[in-house]
């Protein structure tokens, strides 16, 4: 708990049950109040990993609902038992849970509500063996967006996020696709709806055993990105409206 705010990470899962507990036991459960694991329908033993390292909050989905589909229950399950503070941690190890803290505390103190660790501030994609064409594709379409949504963020595409309640339920993120693109269409919403963004550099791990997606989803995130930027500026503009921009 942080300032009498509770802290919840959130796992969303799919075939992790060989990283999940190395990622479970570097949480710093001082400051962690609660943890959801949200199984994606794995083909291994990911939801028994779960049990017995004793994750009280388990969700399965009966059928495969995709990345965002996963996040979409993983946040309304963390809002269901009053969570304060949700940061999102991937169980396949590629982020460090020793962040926590830090980016707990940037949301306990109420100086943001949204925290994105990234990859791309100092050297830590490139040094972690981010692949050089993941990593040009990354700062092109930063670029772009940044650009398009009058931000500046070093990175959009980091797995490693934590959100303020507020923010959580300020925006409509059970609109966004259930494909990889929600976590692009949440940070247009966060923007759209006026929140700052913070970012705090971030290492990651290239492995066999860590979650990566094919060229072929790569290409239709990548076009899914370029056109939430659109949208995103088309409605700033009022020439149009998107169903992802509704504030509650």
């Amino acid at each position: 708990m942080i300032n009498n705010k509770k802290v919840v990470v959130v796992l969303p899962a799919y075939n992790a049950a060989k990283t999940l507990e190395i990622t479970y036991n570097e949480i710093d459960f001082n400051i962690v109040d609660d943890v959801i694991l949200v199984d994606d329908v794995s083909r291994d033993e990911t939801v028994q990993v779960g049990k017995k390292l004793g994750i009280k909050h388990i969700v399965v989905h009966e059928e495969n609902k995709g990345y965002g589909g996963n996040q979409k229950s993983c946040y309304n399950k963390a809002l269901e038992i009053g969570a304060d503070i949700v940061i999102m941690l991937h169980p396949d190890y590629q982020y460090t849970p020793k962040l926590i803290p830090a980016m707990s505390n940037l949301l306990g103190s109420e100086l943001y509500h949204v925290v994105l660790g990234s990859r791309i501030l100092g050297k830590g994609a490139l040094k972690g063996g981010m692949p050089m064409i993941k990593y040009l594709a990354n700062r092109g379409l930063t670029l772009i967006e940044n650009i398009l949504l009058n931000a500046k963020l070093s990175e959009y595409h980091t797995g490693y996020r934590a959100f303020s309640r507020e923010v959580l339920e300020a925006i409509d993120y059970n609109s966004n696709s259930d494909n990889f693109v929600f976590d692009n269409q949440m940070l247009a919403q966060i923007w759209y709806a006026g929140y700052e963004i913070a970012e705090i550099t971030c290492p990651t791990k290239y492995f066999d055993d860590a979650s990566s997606i094919s060229i072929k989803n790569s290409t239709i995130y990548a076009i899914g990105v370029l056109k939430t930027a659109i949208q995103f500026r088309l409605q700033k503009w009022s020439l149009a409206k998107y169903q992802i921009f509704k504030t509650n």
